[in-house]
């Protein structure tokens, strides 16, 4: 392996690991700046500004890197031409492994990046959006609210329990579940059968 190739290997196993060590940084505190994501990553700050010219670049890319890995789930699931409340159980217990690394958006998204995050988003809005009014549509889904709105509302209960799953090991991604079909208007009897024996 010549001497440039390991080189740019290893350029990308730091930035990877700025990326992942930045998910659980911001994810604890939303306000860190790029010293304390350095020193978490065990870096200094010049070699994660050598890859992220500013804190916004780094919020964009962790974002880049959610939408894909979500667009990727929801694009698969919905292939399976299940019915919507199972199609989003599946979505549901196909994200939560990754759903701590992700929640941090949702406290960004609120913040001075806002707006960014919210247009990076826009692809993963939109095919949740779909899902949902795919039941309304099929008379599985409340119709109380408009589908974009409503699976947003959907979406956080998910994300908020990540978050209290994840700080004192309660409720998993069975309650995750079940939380988010009652939300999305399901009747709790076919939301418990729907999730069957998932933890």
């Amino acid at each position: 392996m010549s001497t440039q190739s390991a080189r740019m290997r290893s350029m990308i196993e730091t930035r990877n690991r700025i990326l992942d060590v930045a998910l659980d940084v911001l994810g604890e505190n939303p306000d860190a700046g790029m010293g304390e994501i350095a020193s978490a990553a065990g870096v200094v700050r010049r070699t994660v500004y050598d890859h992220f010219p500013s804190r916004l670049d780094l919020v964009r890319t962790l974002t880049e890197r959610a939408v894909a890995e979500m667009t990727a789930v929801l694009d698969e699931v919905n292939a399976s031409g299940a019915e919507a409340d199972a199609t989003w159980v599946e979505f549901v217990a196909r994200l939560w492994p990754v759903a701590h690394r992700y929640r941090v958006l949702l406290a960004l998204r609120r913040g001075e990046y806002g707006e960014a995050i919210h247009a990076l988003l826009g692809p993963v809005d939109e095919l949740l959006a779909d899902l949902v009014k795919r039941g309304q549509d099929g008379g599985v889904f409340a119709q109380h609210l408009p589908a974009g709105l409503l699976s947003q509302v959907a979406y956080g209960v998910v994300f908020a329990i990540a978050d209290s799953d994840r700080s004192n090991g309660t409720p998993g991604v069975r309650a995750a579940t079940i939380t988010s079909l009652l939300m999305l208007g399901v009747p709790e009897t076919r939301a418990i059968d729907l999730v069957g024996d998932r933890p």
